[in-house]
Order: C-alpha cells, then sequence, then structure tokens
C-alpha cells in the first residue's frame, strides 16, 4: 500500500541543471541517496540563492542548520535546505565559514532566515552580515560561548538556580559533586570487559555477575506453652485462663452475676383440643327480634 504522502522525486539529469545554473558558484556536488548536496561560493550565497529560488523553481526556505568540524580551517559549515513545490524535490546547499568570517544574510530573499540565522549565531557563533537582528535567541542574556561547538565544555561555564534569599533566579559557577564517568554505552547483560575501581570481581569471567548465595535463613525459635511464664518471672499456681465462664477478669461483681444460673424461658402453652376440657364454647347464633306488631 503506498503512502498517502508524495514522495520525493528523483529528478534525472538534476545535478547538471543546477551546475550549468550556477556556474562559477558552485565549489562542489554530491549526489547520494536520492539527496542533492551543493557547495557554493561564500561570497556569492545571495546570488546562488537567488537562481535557484527564480530560475530552479525552489520557493521555500525551510531550514537552516550549522556543523562544527575544529579539524578544519574553516570549521563551520552552514546548511541551506530548499523546497521545490513544484517540482516536489529538496535540495541541500551549504558554504563555510571560520569564527570571524561572516556569511551573507539571506533575509532579502527569504524574511524566516532572520530567525533561523539567529539560532546558528547562539549555538557555533557564525556571524551573518545583513541581518538586522542578529541576537541570541534560544540561550539567556549573557550567556558565555556557544554550546554546539565541539569545544565547549559538557558541564558549561555557570549554573542557574533559584535563591530563596534572594527571591530571585542566580547565576553561579559550575560545582560538580563527583567527577564524570566514561560510560562505553555497552549492553549490561554483556558486561564491561575492564575492572572498575573499587570492584573486588577478581578472576570473574567477562559477563553478568554471579548473585552472591543467600545466607541462612535462621530458624524461628519456637513459641512457649501457654502455661509457662516469662523468662525471670515466678511461675504463677495455676494458668490464667478464662475457660470457665465464672472467670471473666472483669472484676467480683460480674463474676457473680456470671454464677448466677441462667432462667429458661417459658415454654408457650399449646392451645386447647375443640373437643376437649377447657374448650371455649362456640357462641350461638343470635336470633333476631321481630317487628312490631307481628306476634
Amino acid at each position: 500500500m503506498s503512502h498517502s504522502a508524495p514522495r520525493i522525486a528523483v529528478i534525472d539529469g538534476i545535478a547538471d541543471e543546477l551546475a550549468g545554473l550556477l556556474g562559477s558558484m558552485l565549489l562542489d556536488s554530491v549526489d547520494h541517496a536520492d539527496e542533492l548536496s551543493l557547495t557554493v561560493d561564500r561570497d556569492r550565497l545571495v546570488e546562488a540563492m537567488a537562481a535557484l529560488r527564480d530560475k530552479a523553481q525552489y520557493q521555500q526556505l525551510m531550514e537552516i542548520a550549522g556543523v562544527d568540524y575544529p579539524e578544519r580551517a574553516e570549521r563551520f559549515e552552514v546548511v541551506y535546505h530548499l523546497l521545490s513545490l513544484t517540482r516536489n524535490h529538496r535540495l541541500r546547499v551549504k558554504v563555510s565559514a571560520d569564527e570571524d568570517t561572516p556569511v551573507p544574510s539571506v533575509t532579502g530573499l527569504w524574511p524566516v532566515a532572520g530567525w533561523l540565522e539567529r539560532e546558528v549565531f547562539d549555538m557555533y557563533g557564525v556571524i551573518f552580515s545583513g541581518n538586522g537582528d542578529l541576537r541570541r535567541i534560544l540561550t539567556d542574556y549573557g550567556f558565555k560561548g556557544h554550546p554546539q561547538r565541539k569545544d565547549f565544555p559538557l558541564t558549561g561555564h555557570v549554573e542557574l538556580r533559584y535563591s530563596e534569599e534572594e527571591k530571585r533566579v542566580v547565576y553561579e559557577p559550575v560545582k560538580l559533586a563527583q567527577d564524570f564517568r566514561s560510560f562505553d554505552f555497552m549492553s549490561p547483560w554483556e558486561g564491561a570487559e575492564y575492572v572498575l575501581p573499587g570492584d573486588e570481581k577478581v578472576g570473574q569471567a567477562p559477563g553478568a555477575p554471579t548473585p552472591a548465595a543467600s545466607p541462612a535463613a535462621t530458624p524461628a525459635p519456637a513459641a512457649a506453652p501457654a502455661d509457662t511464664a516469662p523468662k525471670g518471672a515466678p511461675a504463677a499456681a495455676t494458668p490464667k485462663t478464662t475457660e470457665h465462664k465464672g472467670r471473666t477478669g472483669a472484676g467480683e461483681g460480674a463474676e457473680k452475676e456470671a454464677h448466677k444460673p441462667v432462667r429458661k424461658p417459658r415454654a408457650a402453652k399449646p392451645k386447647a383440643e375443640a373437643t376437649g376440657e377447657g374448650a371455649a364454647k362456640p357462641k350461638s347464633a343470635r336470633k333476631p327480634k321481630a317487628p312490631k306488631g307481628e306476634s
């Protein structure tokens, strides 16, 4: 079953077409896995982007990203992602820069590039000439450094917290409670191939540690008989039980009441038979009186 969204079209000869369009502005072209990447001259970036937008139908600027390669002379790459709605095709355009060399801004072609260039400046420190509002956008005011650079410390330079004394957020130098560890990202079921400091697993084969044997269970002490006195207490003459109804443990008055015999309820007398002695006599029917004047 095909996907509901259309696939990005694979256009035959698109690399040669764009190479002829850009001419000397194009420095390198890589077509791999149906993705085309063009590296253009930094100083002619705006001219190349205008040609791609107006003549090659790449109407939209989708994203601007940064990449840091500290080993290069121009350590930063600024990557532009373009989309052609009419040709259903995406294109990647790259330029190189260093810490002091500015990159021309493309806000005149796509106003949305203003915020995207601010993100790259904030994270990598790349300067964009022609951007009228090149401020930090992701980090806080007064932030030192650029977090996405490879030489930026993982811990940063300062940490912030809320101060109960000053009733505001304060900045302080970073204070680590412990040093960072080295993680090898191995499976916990495989185990590390080295001995951790302070670990006494000497001579054990690599892998999950063998669980230690559980200590033998201590048998519970036998329960003392009911008539046995606690340890150190004198033995009672008779066991303290309440099996007899007279030993209620509620006082002398309650025990006297418990000794009284219980009265049995009276049995109900059976009803006398109709023919037997003491049977109720049936009432005779009353003769109606005769009306006056009749005899």
